[in-house]
């Protein structure tokens, strides 16, 4: 297990925090939907529109540099949303076998038509697959958003069933007041984010054994 950005090539985006801190209930309660609202509506519910612009492709190359990934890997993404990720995955590893889980029937509803066979309505915290199943399971700014703590806790234990190799998650984490300050303003659907210490013994404690990084939204 290590701590290594494996992001570090997604191409970086200002959060309109400040806007978000705002938010009226009605926002909240259509972005906890994870419906229309919080993929497509405005930037108060959620993304703001979330549509496919290529960014996770200088990811999934680093992602094959971490890992080895070849044709005949397979991979996970636990949160998928609307799949763009794994979309790239096809595109730049030819053959390789991709599965993807998400909580929001819209966004994969929204799917492309050709990734959306390999997509799967689920809960993070009870994945529909086998033990030792992937190479590689991945879940990118996803399980701090929809579960409680527990919820989180067995998550991690999930993921580490299901992989059969490696594991990468990025979780929202602070490292001082500030940092934590700047997730409260932001995260309109958050419910678990810790220091960043406190992720590190959780991990110890639940048995997780695979890479990870950390969510700090940017002013």
């Amino acid at each position: 297990m290590g701590k290594v950005n494996l992001l570090d090539r997604l191409p970086k985006t200002k959060r309109p925090i400040g806007e978000r801190a705002e938010v009226s209930t009605e926002d909240r309660i259509l972005s906890w939907k994870l419906d229309r609202e919080y993929f497509d509506g405005t930037r108060q519910q959620g993304y703001g529109g979330y549509r496919y612009d290529g960014r996770w492709k200088p990811v999934v190359e680093r992602l094959r540099e971490q890992y080895d990934l070849t044709s005949s890997s397979s991979v996970l993404d636990v949160g998928c949303a609307k799949g763009f990720l794994l979309q790239d995955f096809k595109e730049l590893i030819p053959g390789i076998e991709v599965a993807g889980l998400d909580i929001s029937r819209y966004a994969i509803g929204e799917a492309d038509p050709v990734i959306r066979p390999h997509l799967h309505l689920g809960n993070a915290s009870e994945l529909p697959f086998a033990t030792d199943s992937f190479d590689l399971v991945i879940s990118i700014n996803s399980l701090h958003n929809i579960l409680p703590l527990e919820g989180v806790k067995r998550a991690l234990q999930e993921i580490e069933r299901v992989s059969r190799n490696h594991k990468f998650v990025s979780l929202g984490a602070f490292s001082n007041e500030e940092e934590r300050e700047v997730l409260d303003r932001w995260a309109v659907v958050a419910t678990t984010y810790m220091h960043e210490d406190q992720w590190e013994e959780l991990f110890g404690k639940v048995g997780y054994t695979g890479d990870y990084w950390w969510f700090k939204p940017q002013l």
